[in-house]
């Protein structure tokens, strides 16, 4: 039985809004918090507030001494890493949609109606550019380019040093996606990017040439709802290997240079992965943690009880796996096998973008727009 394309549309929005913004009314009921025994103490050292995110992702950037961040109403801010002091804060006059970028010194941020902003680290602006359509992630930077991400799924390559187009690449893109904010990573001359309906490619940094790309997952269903098998979350590359994980679909890794494939499992996620020494981890649609033998996709263990929390795109640090959710409760795992370690609650703004590694600190960013930085001992 085919559905409505009405009703297919009202289904997806509703279905995005839960899997990418937190759980609402509607959908199933999270999982309450899980009492443990704390195994470890976790504290915030240093907070600040870069202003609402809105219905936009943003996810800070360290860079030397510095952490940048910004939010959904124009403010981009520089912070000392370790004490959480501003060092500057500059208001860009437009509505944020995506950041923050940091390369080839320089801070890059997109905007809704999708311009591209860079600035100098000390907050002057250097130059704007414009491409197709909104910047829903952070601008990435190297080899004298800065490599965007529109909505539309296109991509796009600007001189750094005035942001004049350099090469564009585009796809197919199938009549519905999820809303995500998956962008791009540059690794050795390489961009690299998933794309809807489980395409991953590899571009020529150089001249936006396909490499090679591959469906990690092929779409399958009897309609649009169901054939929804978009990356939405950035690839992880790690030891000359990239992988990366669709909704309704599967999880893979495949050689960077000549895209031969490694392993490929059956995985649904809205996120992006993380990896340590041994595994790999992600969070599943339901609110899962998993990790996998990152040789070979085998299981390892599985976290069933933030069950429709939205936990973030993991973190890897030290001894733990690091996940925010809905509620910006910031949990503990043990990598060796699951089980809570510690918790830590922020704003109470959801934490939807992946934790980032500073230092000897954990920080996140709330759409409430609250940056914390937690150690953990």
């Amino acid at each position: 039985m085919r559905v409505a394309p009405l009703l297919l549309r009202l289904a997806i929005a509703t279905l995005v809004a839960f899997l990418l913004g937190g759980c609402g009314s509607k959908g199933p009921k999270p999982a309450p918090l899980p009492e443990f025994k704390p195994a470890a103490k976790v504290r915030a050292e240093w907070h600040a507030n870069v202003g609402n995110a809105g219905r936009y992702l943003f996810v800070p950037a360290l860079y030397q001494d510095g952490v940048y961040a910004a939010g959904g109403r124009g403010n981009i801010v520089r912070l000392n890493s370790m004490t959480g002091k501003t060092v500057w804060r500059i208001d860009t006059k437009a509505p944020l949609s995506g950041g923050v970028g940091v390369g080839e010194n320089m801070v890059m941020v997109g905007t809704a109606k999708g311009a591209v902003l860079a600035y100098d680290l000390d907050g002057k602006p250097l130059w704007k550019s414009t491409v197709s359509s909104e910047v829903l992630s952070a601008p990435q930077a190297a080899a004298g380019l800065v490599v965007v991400r529109s909505g539309d799924s296109r991509i796009f390559a600007l001189d750094a040093k005035d942001g004049t187009r350099r090469w564009e690449y585009q796809t197919i893109v199938p009549p519905l996606t999820l809303r995500a904010n998956p962008g791009v990573i540059i690794v050795e001359g390489f961009v690299i990017a998933g794309m809807p309906a489980g395409k991953l490619v590899v571009l020529n940094l150089a001249n936006g040439g396909v490499v090679w790309e591959t469906v990690v997952a092929a779409p399958k269903g009897d309609n649009e709802l169901e054939r929804i098998t978009d990356i939405a979350g950035a690839p992880l590359v790690e030891q000359r290997n990239v992988c990366a994980v669709t909704f309704q679909g599967r999880a893979a890794c495949y050689e960077t240079e000549r895209g031969g494939q490694l392993w490929a499992r059956a995985a649904s996620s809205v996120g992006g992965l993380a990896v340590d020494d041994v595994s790999l981890y992600l969070s599943e649609d339901t609110g899962a943690v998993v990790a996998l033998d990152k040789h070979t996709g085998a299981s390892v263990w599985k976290q069933d009880k933030l069950s429709y929390r939205s936990p973030s795109t993991p973190l890897s640090f030290g001894d733990y796996v690091v996940v925010g959710d809905f509620e910006g409760q910031l949990h503990f795992l043990k990598f060796e096998d699951g089980s809570f370690a510690a918790r830590i609650a922020t704003d109470g703004g959801g934490i939807a973008a992946a934790p980032v590694r500073v230092d000897d600190k954990v920080l996140v960013q709330t759409r409430k727009g609250g940056l914390y930085a937690i150690t953990v001992k």
